[in-house]
Parts: structure tokens; C-alpha cells; sequence
């Protein structure tokens, strides 16, 4: 019966405890809660956008293969149906076309798509949000993709003018459909989604067939396999029985353009859903470390009184872990619902990029437990040497005051300087050199919130170095345009002759498979003339790379993927006209910012293919001028499969790249303003509990509260403007961490730490410390000088 009542009398004396030092235990519950946050918000919408998928692709019958192919007969269906493992399949005829919408001046591109008007598809099967199916023998009926119709405010029963196999036609919008093929819609070639330019129409199987000279005929198939089927052995045949039809290679779901960018967004929202929180976490844990080991200092008496009254080691040790414990718990409770605030606002965001019939965020039980084990584990870790420290003292020894440190002369206190710093100057000097590790673990604190401030502000600078990289050094051109088929070098001369056009540099671009042992990818050969004047290729640095004269030239990120070096072959297979298949050099790598890339001499690409000056496409400078003009007649060419004007690119990359990262960006940055008001404002209270005694004598010497002010907040002053430049390379080093921990196939940040980043990140904790400055010397305004020399010795 002993036991409770000591149990209950030391959790009376932590409540007590928490209660006179609440101030610090709210600050630094207020960093846990900014990681439990963001554990809570990523990993949450990480599961949500997993399950939401996964249910999605289930009931929508998701393809597991897909193959595309010049022209193949429908009775090689038939053949496809009968492969092993395949369970259903779809023919479909699928093309681009260009759109004349009046609401824009450059032309839109869209991607038809044949579905059956008598039965739902049985492969990738539609969603149907608003509206009707087509019905058969309506032959300009449509369903429209839901970005392009909510872009523009369109509904069913409106109309859209198409420019389809060379003739213009009125398609008639009958429905709005969500498809699980094109849960990212985006155009080919281009960096982000731009609904307004881009859409997906689903056609009537017949109508789209005679259109294209597709009677008879497919272009397009996609396969369900059974549960635990081997794709790659599916997609070897399938390739094997559409190469005599001009097949282009078949694919896996993995590598299908939608759900790989999907892929790789989890695993982003993964990562920074451990690291960002993990950071935070080691910052609360290192504060905790340093609140203790000073307030158990001034616990010692206490500690020696526990211990004569019969209490071991053990509960005492658990006593003062509990404060840990307690206020982890208090962090994980204001984080968790924070984090599910949060979260729905970001889940928000990817509602807009991401089609799905409904995407709900939910909080799983998993991520719950996970944060407040992960959270508690931190708390314990970070408590877990000053308590041991603490409660080895033995009892006699505690009871005596802890010994002063040594007293010593600075190299600070020469006469040149001391005259300079006044009484008050000379007494920070020598507190802060007199203790060097207490000195040096508040520094590390405060360096610690410039880091983490840093790296918000590191992630904006990145987001606009990447569009200057991309669109100002790499893409010269005001113009992308692409070709239905390979032109002639007469197609440059035409083009030449457009309005507004002042230069032409013609493209051409092949349809490849490459690769190296297992790993493959499937992407375009890019031709580079020797002297290129629009496009250049450049690293995330904004250095241009010369193209060499023989081999290849890839991406840092698709040499990795394939697992190849510099000075490595590449098989690399052309899935165009007579398919040659070459065995190629890496001649260069190059760390670029976007997707995978592979380039070759422009005449190295003409005789792979054994053709002449034979262009896919052309970069073209224009007159601004005479953009409307331009944009008219591009419209209108039946030659021509789409055009990209780079304003607009760039006004929907800036746009896309707003919407989906500055709320996150935003997030961090007041998530590390709590972790340096917390930082600064916990080093402040400390030193105020540790001091109080010898400050207040000086008052009782006469002392004013200015000079005493000045004693206090001047170390703080000092420490904190140490720290900036510690900070500010913490900051460099965690950026560089998360900047290579986040990095996709999709897109790479380049790491660019500009000095408004650090400036911002230090004035950022010089406003902190002023805050703590201010309400740490409202409270020494009002210490009770006789309580506080009330101290038995």
C-alpha cells in the first residue's frame, strides 16, 4: 500500500512541475505537434490517394497491358485473347487531333479514344459523372474528360470543333467521364496537366474507325491479366504478334503514363512524409534534452530529498521521464488534429491534378499509432541521458549546491576589448565561455530552426530556378510544333513561310525501347543538330552539354534506371519503320530536371532510320506580334497533330506548380517558425530559470532592469547571431539531403540556395528571438526578487 501513494505523490509533484514550467513545456509540445503534423498529413494523404487508386483501378477494370501498333487487323484480337494469362481485352482506335476553341488563340490538342456505343468497355471501363453514353450511329457524339470540360464551363449538349483526319467537325458533348488511364491527363511532350489545351474524348468505335481509315482495324489494345500473371511474359509475345503491324512496343501498367506519374508522386509524398517529421522530431527530442538537464539541475535538493525518503533510482528516473512522456502525448494530440486539418486541405490540391470519381482523406488507425509511437520513442530518447545523469548523484552530494565552474580569465577580457563591453558585456562574455558545451548545444538548437527554415524557402528558389532552366535555357523556342507523320525538309520551308515566323529549326524524334540487361524504358530518341540554337541540352546547374558525335546522350536519372555508366552499351530498339535494333555507347550523362531523355547526333538518327533530312517536328521563333495570326493558321493545318506555345506552357507550369507546392511550402515554413519561436524562446526561459538568483541580487545591488535585461537577452543575442551562419550550412546540407531524397523520373529540383533563402531564414529567427526577447523580459520584470532570494543553501 506504500507504493500508490508515492506513485500518486510524484505524479502530483510532475503536475506541479509541468504546471510552473508551462511555458516551455507548451513550446516544445508546439514542435512536436509541427512533426506529428506533417507525419499525419503526408502519410495520411499518401494512404488515401493509395487506397482511393486501388479501389478505382478495381472497379473500372484498369488494364494491366497496353500496346500500341500502326494497323492491325480485328482478327488478330482473337489471337491476343488466347495468350496465356489473358482474361479480357480491348481493341480501340486511338488518334490525336487538333481543337479550335474560340475561347483560346493557340490551337488545343485532343485524344480520341474509341469506346463501344452498344456496351460499357470491358477493359478500362468509363466513369460517367454527368450526362449520357453515346448512342450508336450518332457519329459526332463524345464524352469528354472532366478537366477539360470544368476548364472551360462547358456542359453536355455543347459543341467543340475538331479538325479530325483533315476535315473540321462539330463533335457534340453528351457526357462528362473520368477514366482510371487518365487519373493524370497530360500532353505528350509537355511538363505538367493544362486542361484548357488538352482533353480527352471517347468516340463511337465506328465513327472514329472511318474517320481514320480504321475499318476492320484497331491501333490500340489493352489487356487484363489473371491475378499473379507475369506481364513481361504477356508483353513478349504480344510484341512478337503486332511487330509485323508496325507495333510500337507494349508496356506493363507500370510504365503507363498515368499511373507512373501517380507512382512516383506517392513515393514523394512517402519520403517527405518520413523525413520532414523525423527532422522535426530530433529537433524536439534535442530540446527536451537541454530543458531537462537544466531543469534537473536546479532539482538536485529535490532529487537527494526523493532519494532519503526511500525512493530508488528507477522511480525516480521514471518520475522525470514522464515530463518527456507527458508533454510528447500533448504534442501528439494538438498534431494529430492539426495533420487532419491540414490534410484536407491537401487533399484538396490533388482533387485538381489527380481524376478521381472521389477522393476522401481519411486519418488510418496505422498513421495514428505510428506518430505516437515514433513521437513517444523521440520524447524518451531525448530525456533519456539527463535523467540518467541526473539520478546517479548521490544523496549526500545532491543535496549541496552544484559546484560553480571554474573561473577564468576569457581570451575575450583583454583590456582592449573589456573597456569596450561595460560590467554587463564582460558578464555574458564570461558566462557564455565559462560554460562552452551549454553554450554550444543552444547554438545548435537555434542553428537547427535556421535550417529548417531554410529549407522552405530553398524549395521556392528551386521551383524558379527549374523554370528558368527548363524555359529559358534549355527551351529557347516561342514555338513546339509536332507533325501527324515525318515530313519532308519541304515542311521547314512551309512552315518558314507562316506568319510571324522569323527562324525554324526542324526536330526529329523516334519512338524507342532502351535497354540493358532487365531494365528497359520506353521513350523518344531525340535528334540534336550539331549547332542547336532553340533546344540545348542542360543540367540542373544551367550548363549546356555539347552533343557528341557518336553514341547517346541520357539522362543522370535514365543511366540509373538501366544501370548503366559512362562508357556502357545500350541496346536501343526503334519501334518505328523498319525497326533497326543498335547496339549504342553512353558517350554522356547529363543531370537534367525533367523525365528521361536520350539524344543523338541529328545525322546519327537519319542513318538509323535510313532516311534523308526527314523532320518529326520544329522549333520556331516567332514575332510576338503576329502570335494570333500564327495561332490561327496552325489551327487549320491538317499536318500538323499539335502546337505548343511556350507563354502558355509556362503560364500552366507556373500555375500547376503554385497550386500543388506553395500550400506545402507555406506549411513548412509556419510549421518552422514554431519549431524557431520554440527553439529560441525555450534557450530564453531556461536561462531565465537558471539565473533568476544571481539576477536578482544583482537588482538588490542596484542594478537596473534594463542592465539586468541586457545580461540575460545579451547571451541569447549572442548565441542566436553565432548560430545564423551554423544554421545557414545545416540549412545547405538538409536541403541537399531532402533535395536527392525527393528526386522522381518525373521531375529533379535542382539545389540552389540562393542569399535571400538564408537572409530570409535568418531574419526569420532574429524575428523569433525578439518575440522570446520581449516575453522572457516581461517575466523578468515581474520577479519577486524576495521569493527568489529565498533559496536554501
Amino acid at each position: 500500500m506504500v507504493m500508490p501513494r508515492r506513485l500518486s505523490a510524484l505524479n502530483r509533484k510532475l503536475g506541479r512541475d509541468l504546471l510552473a514550467m508551462r511555458g516551455q513545456a507548451i513550446a516544445i509540445a508546439m514542435v512536436v505537434a509541427a512533426g506529428v503534423s506533417m507525419y499525419v498529413m503526408y502519410l495520411s494523404n499518401f494512404a488515401s490517394l493509395q487506397g482511393t487508386r486501388a479501389a478505382y483501378y478495381s472497379q473500372q477494370r484498369f488494364a494491366d497491358v497496353f500496346a500500341s501498333m500502326k494497323r492491325a487487323p480485328e482478327r488478330v484480337a482473337g489471337e491476343i485473347a488466347d495468350l496465356p494469362g489473358v482474361t479480357a481485352i480491348e481493341t480501340r482506335v486511338v488518334a490525336s487531333v487538333t481543337l479550335d476553341l474560340e475561347q483560346l488563340d493557340e490551337p488545343a490538342t485532343a485524344r480520341l479514344v474509341s469506346i463501344p456505343a452498344d456496351r460499357r468497355p470491358r477493359v478500362n471501363d468509363l466513369f460517367l459523372r454527368r450526362g449520357r453514353w453515346i448512342e450508336p450511329g450518332r457519329r459526332d457524339e463524345v464524352l469528354a474528360s472532366e478537366g477539360f470540360v470544368s476548364a472551360h464551363g462547358l456542359n453536355p449538349g455543347d459543341q467543340v470543333r475538331a479538325v479530325i483526319n483533315g476535315r473540321l467537325r462539330r463533335l457534340t458533348i453528351v457526357g462528362v467521364a473520368l477514366s482510371p488511364e487518365f487519373i493524370y491527363s497530360i500532353r505528350p511532350g509537355e511538363l505538367v496537366p493544362d486542361d484548357k489545351r488538352y482533353a480527352i474524348f471517347w468516340m463511337d468505335r465506328q465513327a472514329l474507325g472511318a474517320a481514320f481509315d480504321m475499318e476492320g482495324g484497331f491501333n490500340d489494345v489493352v489487356l487484363r491479366l489473371a491475378p499473379g500473371s507475369a506481364p513481361e511474359a504477356t508483353i513478349a509475345r504480344l510484341d512478337r504478334i503486332l511487330e509485323p503491324y508496325g507495333g510500337l512496343g507494349a508496356i506493363p501498367r507500370s510504365l503507363q503514363l498515368s499511373h507512373w506519374t501517380v507512382e512516383n508522386e506517392l513515393a514523394q509524398l512517402e519520403s517527405f512524409g518520413f523525413m520532414l517529421p523525423l527532422v522535426f522530431l530530433m529537433v524536439a527530442a534535442f530540446i527536451l534534452n537541454v530543458a531537462l538537464t537544466r531543469a534537473l539541475a536546479l532539482q538536485r535538493a529535490q532529487i537527494a530529498a526523493l532519494k532519503a525518503l526511500g525512493y530508488d533510482n528507477l522511480s525516480i528516473g521514471w518520475h522525470y521521464l514522464k515530463w518527456a512522456l507527458v508533454i510528447g502525448a500533448m504534442g501528439v494530440v494538438i498534431g494529430l488534429a492539426a495533420g487532419a486539418w491540414l490534410g484536407h486541405l491537401i487533399i484538396g490540391l490533388y482533387n485538381k491534378f489527380f481524376r478521381f470519381p472521389e477522393l476522401l482523406f481519411s486519418v488510418p488507425f496505422s498513421v495514428v499509432i505510428g506518430a505516437t509511437i515514433l513521437t513517444l520513442f523521440a520524447a524518451a530518447a531525448g530525456a533519456f541521458t539527463a535523467v540518467r545523469r541526473a539520478v546517479k548523484v548521490p544523496p549526500a552530494e545532491a543535496m549541496r549546491p552544484e559546484a560553480p565552474a571554474g573561473y577564468r580569465r576569457s581570451i575575450f577580457e583583454t583590456p582592449m576589448i573589456s573597456r569596450h563591453l561595460g560590467a554587463a558585456g564582460r558578464m555574458v562574455l564570461r558566462n557564455v565561455t565559462r560554460h562552452p558545451l551549454r553554450a554550444a548545444a543552444s547554438m545548435f538548437g537555434i542553428g537547427f530552426a535556421v535550417a529548417i527554415l531554410m529549407i522552405g524557402f530553398v524549395f521556392s528558389d528551386a521551383i524558379d530556378r527549374l523554370i528558368e532552366t527548363q524555359f529559358f535555357l534549355a527551351e529557347r523556342q516561342d514555338v513546339t510544333v509536332g507533325f501527324v507523320e515525318p515530313r519532308a525538309d519541304e515542311a521547314r520551308h512551309a512552315l518558314a513561310r507562316l506568319p510571324g515566323v522569323v527562324s525554324v529549326e526542324p526536330q526529329r524524334s523516334v519512338a524507342v525501347r532502351v535497354r540493358s540487361g532487365h531494365h528497359q524504358r520506353y521513350l523518344s530518341l531525340t535528334g540534336v543538330p550539331p549547332d542547336p540554337r532553340f533546344r540545348l541540352i542542360v543540367d540542373r546547374d544551367g550548363k549546356a552539354l555539347r552533343m557528341p558525335a557518336s553514341g547517346v546522350v541520357l539522362s543522370q536519372i535514365l543511366a540509373d534506371v538501366l544501370g548503366v555508366a559512362l562508357g556502357d552499351t545500350v541496346t536501343v530498339e526503334v519501334l518505328e519503320g523498319a525497326r533497326p535494333v543498335r547496339q549504342v555507347e553512353v558517350a554522356g550523362l547529363v543531370d537534367d530536371t525533367m523525365g528521361l531523355a536520350m539524344y543523338m547526333e541529328l545525322a546519327a538518327v537519319h542513318r538509323l532510320m535510313r532516311e534523308g533530312d526527314v523532320a518529326s517536328g520544329a522549333l520556331l521563333l516567332i514575332d510576338p506580334a503576329d502570335q494570333a495570326a500564327l495561332s490561327r493558321t496552325l489551327k487549320l493545318l491538317p499536318a500538323v497533330a499539335g502546337a505548343g506555345f511556350k507563354r502558355a506552357v509556362l503560364q500552366s507550369f507556373r500555375e500547376t506548380m503554385a497550386a500543388n507546392m506553395n500550400l506545402s511550402i507555406l506549411i513548412n515554413l509556419i510549421f518552422a517558425g514554431v519549431i524557431a519561436c520554440g527553439v529560441v524562446y525555450n534557450a530564453a526561459r531556461v536561462s531565465l530559470s537558471e539565473r533568476s538568483r544571481e539576477l536578482a541580487s544583482l537588482r538588490v545591488l542596484g542594478f537596473t532592469r534594463a542592465e539586468i535585461s541586457l545580461i540575460l537577452l545579451g547571451e541569447l543575442a549572442l548565441l542566436t547571431l553565432a548560430a545564423l551562419p551554423v544554421g545557414a550550412l545545416m540549412g545547405y546540407g538538409l536541403s541537399a539531403l531532402l533535395v536527392q531524397t525527393v528526386q522522381s523520373e518525373v521531375y529533379r529540383f535542382p539545389l540552389y540556395v540562393s542569399r535571400q533563402a538564408v537572409a530570409w531564414a535568418c531574419l526569420g529567427i532574429i524575428t523569433a528571438a525578439v518575440v522570446s526577447a520581449l516575453v522572457v523580459r516581461r517575466q523578468l520584470d515581474s520577479l519577486d526578487l524576495v521569493a527568489v532570494l529565498k533559496v536554501r543553501e
